[in-house]
């Protein structure tokens, strides 16, 4: 539970009156008190930390914990207002900014387009869009790969009412979306993949052994016209320590990420059972800290509007107007907290993974 003095500060961090300038000097201490609290050391007594981390979770009995709030906190809020901040893509993780001019719509563009290079996609294929969030990449796959048959998989029904009625208006009819737990859905024995694609959706997850289990039966067994079947994941991670966030443990915990991960850079390769890391990239932290202040800017902007829309939103659900401005103002918390953290040392601590398997046959 936080302090009194700490909940003093969470009242007003809802009520908006912090200005943007110490908010973000408090995060930067907030910062760099986490990297002493996961620093054990020396080398030695860090990796034996992080081999009992990952112990820790390959026990753990279910592959994702606290689903519900994590709905609750992102997934089912207000789309209208979600949308007000992002690019045209409604992409709800980073985008990639290469000289670092380049504006939203354009960085959406250019992350998708290299996720279609790494995990090695072509038209024709059977693809899985793992945690599809609001319909970024299945729209964009569904468009650029009309011959493909594109299925999402999303734990949020009102990210399917919006992805059916997107696709419904550009005309796609290569796109299914699923709503499901991950931790308990499985597809029948007749539906297998060339191709799944995991987007920011590791993170809330635990259990990694066997969520890869899960995921690598999901892939078709083997070798197609189209080559042998293949994962894509994409996530953001710390550059070498694993952590959980835990609702005694700050803000972001009980606000935003109740039951997340932040993973290591190198954590995949601890879980190759049943699947082969064929290769990986790290890219700076700095792409992920652009796409959350173009967020925030776009938050701004539209201001009077959002807070509107989740005030209505509020109405909606039978709870106070007040829920709807506090979400509004945890929401510009949120992105600045996320930017800040991914900013920090130069993009060089936290950042961007992504990872390319295959089965193991």
């Amino acid at each position: 539970m936080p302090s009194s003095l700490e909940q003093y500060a969470y009242n007003l961090l809802d009520k908006g009156v912090i200005p943007d300038f110490i908010v973000r000097i408090a995060i930067r201490a907030l910062l760099r008190q986490r990297l002493r609290e996961i620093d054990s050391g020396s080398f030695e007594a860090s990796h034996a930390a992080k081999m009992k981390w990952i112990e820790d979770v390959r026990a753990r009995k279910t592959v994702a914990e606290q689903t519900d709030k994590a709905n609750e906190q992102h997934y089912e809020v207000s789309t209208e207002f979600i949308l007000s901040c992002l690019g045209p893509y409604a992409k709800y993780s980073s985008c990639l900014y290469p000289t670092g001019k380049e504006t939203l719509a354009e960085a959406e563009v250019l992350m998708l387009n290299s996720y279609c290079e790494k995990a090695q996609l072509v038209d024709g294929l059977d693809i899985l869009d793992l945690g599809c969030g609001w319909g970024s990449l299945s729209l964009f796959l569904a468009e650029r790969y009309p011959k493909s048959r594109i299925t999402g998989l999303s734990n949020s029904s009102t990210q399917k009412a919006y992805i059916d009625a997107t696709a419904k208006e550009k005309g796609l009819t290569n796109v299914t979306i699923i709503t499901a737990d991950v931790n308990y859905y499985n597809f029948d024995e007749n539906t297998r993949f060339d191709r799944i694609l995991s987007i920011e959706m590791f993170e809330h997850m635990k259990n990694y052994h066997a969520l890869l289990c899960k995921v690598a039966s999901w892939l078709k067994p083997h070798s197609t016209a189209h080559g042998d079947s293949l994962l894509f994941v994409h996530i953001f991670c710390h550059r070498t320590t694993p952590y959980h966030f835990v609702d005694d443990n700050g803000w972001m915990a009980q606000t935003f990420f109740s039951g997340g991960t932040m993973p290591s850079h190198d954590l995949f390769t601890y879980f190759q059972d049943d699947l082969t890391l064929l290769r990986s990239w790290y890219l700076s932290g700095a792409h992920y800290s652009r796409t959350l202040e173009d967020w925030l800017r776009k938050q701004d902007a539209h201001g009077a509007r959002g807070l509107a829309e989740l005030e209505r939103d509020a109405d909606k659900k039978g709870v106070p107007r007040a829920e709807g401005r506090k979400a509004f103002y945890r929401f510009r918390v949120f992105y600045m907290a996320c930017s800040e953290l991914f900013a920090f040392n130069g993009g060089q601590e936290w950042g961007v993974g992504h990872y390319l398997f295959k089965p193991k046959h």
